[in-house]
């Protein structure tokens, strides 16, 4: 089994690129732990206190632990002390596979989260450090889609999530300041569901998510191929 990290600039993040597929993981027995680099207010309807009760219930749906770096929301930047705190984060996980988002979008902070992560997978394989943990060099960086574009995902892979399409929409779900009380979000979920049930059908599978890969993805076998 795998040690995973996911990624997301702020809470919701992760749930909405790669909710099912995280249920996917950790059905599979994988220990994944999700990063948010910020705890993601202020927002309209939200408070840290809310926040925090939201983020910490749909952790539990998905069924893993969360971790926050505490950068400040809406001002992310690239700097060498934010890629040593997610450098430490990848050490103390031991984390071999690490999503983070597409490195395309309109947000800054998803922007600036993308290049810390990629810079903090060489940081975390360095010796003579006082970063926590032990080095280690992640073998697999995966983008996952969470954009603020209106672009049209081109996946190098997607991942079934036919089984985990409820516990994704219940995870999200639990976010009711973002995806409940405004009625102008209240649509994401039947969005999603109609992007996973369109990737599903070009994939051979009912529902589905999107991933990118930069580098060339190694099989053993054929058989987890969806046909």
């Amino acid at each position: 089994m795998a040690n995973i990290l996911v990624v997301g600039p702020h809470p919701d993040d992760q749930e909405l690129g790669m909710g099912g597929t995280i249920a996917r993981l950790v059905g599979q027995g994988h220990d994944v732990l999700l990063l948010d680099m910020t705890n993601g207010e202020p927002t309209p309807h939200g408070s840290v206190d809310k926040r925090k009760q939201e983020w910490t219930e749909a952790a539990q749906i998905l069924g893993v632990r969360r971790y926050q770096l505490g950068l400040k929301n809406r001002e992310i930047e690239h700097t060498l002390q934010a890629r040593h705190l997610t450098a430490g984060v990848i050490r103390e996980h031991q984390a071999s596979i690490v999503f983070l988002p597409f490195p395309e979008d309109a947000h800054p902070d998803h922007r600036a989260t993308t290049r810390i992560v990629e810079d903090a997978r060489f940081d975390a394989k360095l010796t003579k450090t006082n970063m926590p943990g032990e080095p280690i060099y992640p073998k697999w960086m995966i983008y996952y889609y969470c954009m603020h574009l209106r672009q049209i995902v081109n996946p190098t892979f997607c991942v079934d999530i036919s089984d985990q399409i409820a516990t994704k929409e219940k995870s999200i779900l639990a976010y009711k300041t973002q995806f409940v009380i405004p009625e102008k979000n209240r649509n994401i979920v039947d969005w999603l569901r109609h992007l996973s049930g369109y990737l599903g059908s070009r994939v051979g599978c009912e529902y589905a998510e999107p991933f990118f890969l930069n580098e060339p993805l190694g099989l053993s076998a054929l058989d987890d191929l969806v046909m």
